[in-house]
Formats: C-alpha cells, structure tokens, sequence
C-alpha cells in the first residue's frame, strides 16, 4: 500500500515522502496513529501544499535567527560566582544560569539552545555556542568572576 508519511519515522521515511508498505503496518500502524495518510491524489496535493508551507516557514525562522546571531555576535556575559581556593566555584555555571543573563540584556534564549558540554565550574573567560537554528549558531563569551 502506498502512505505519504506525515512525519520523519525511522529506517522508512521523511516527511511527505510516498512509501511503499505493507498493508497491516499500514492500516494498523501509520494510519491509526496519524503518521502517515494514503496516497490518493487529493492527498498529494494537500501534502505538497503543506511541504511548501513548511519550506517558507524554515526560510522565515532561519532568516530571524540570522538576525538574532548578528545582535548576539558580540555580546558578553558576565556571572559573578562565590569561588574558594584555587578559583574553584563553589557550585557551578549552567545553560540556565547564562540564558538568566542573556534576559537581563533583553536576550531571550531558551536554554536548551545553549550548547554547553559541561557546567562551567572555574572562574575565567569561555566561548560558549548557542545554536539559534539548525543552520545558525552563534558563539558569546561568558566571564564568570568571583563575588565580592
């Protein structure tokens, strides 16, 4: 039986794409579950009709996360920490704590686009990217300083 898949479904298809499948997988599966329609052309229309929608939605979301990567290029970000010995804080810097202060500089940045590897847990400078977009990722600079 012929589906256009609705979704991106693992080791069969992306999105909009027509497949061949059985006729169980699809009648109790795909179809039940709304991931994917059969393929009559009426169904193939409106699918296009909504790829081309998707195609300038993704062109507008990375056009205004171009934008935002320009505003953010030269920003830093400055923490101040409580640090003992050896300039070793006493708890650490996370993704949430720098989209806290990008907010204060009028930023609004979900944390989980910050891609942080590790929690930042020593004072110092670090470039730390933030991906805007698939496409668009942008990297700031976060100083993290002892509290007075």
């Amino acid at each position: 039986m012929e589906v256009i898949l609705r979704q991106d479904i693992e080791k069969l298809g992306s999105r909009g794409q027509i497949v061949n499948v059985a006729d169980g997988y699809a009648r109790n599966y795909l179809l039940p579950r709304k991931l994917a329609v059969p393929a009559t052309e009426a169904n193939k229309k409106i699918v296009e009709q909504e790829r081309l929608a998707a195609l300038r939605r993704e062109a507008r979301e990375k056009a205004e996360a171009e934008e935002l990567a320009r505003m953010l290029a030269g920003v830093t970000v400055t923490l101040r920490e409580k640090a003992g010995e050896h300039d070793q804080l006493f708890g650490s810097v996370t993704a949430l704590h720098i989209a806290q202060a990008l907010a204060q500089q009028n930023f609004r940045i979900d944390r989980r686009k910050i891609q942080l590897e590790h929690p930042i847990k020593q004072l110092g400078e670090y470039r730390v990217p933030i991906r805007l977009h698939r496409e668009v990722t942008v990297e700031i600079t976060v100083q993290v300083l002892k509290e007075e």
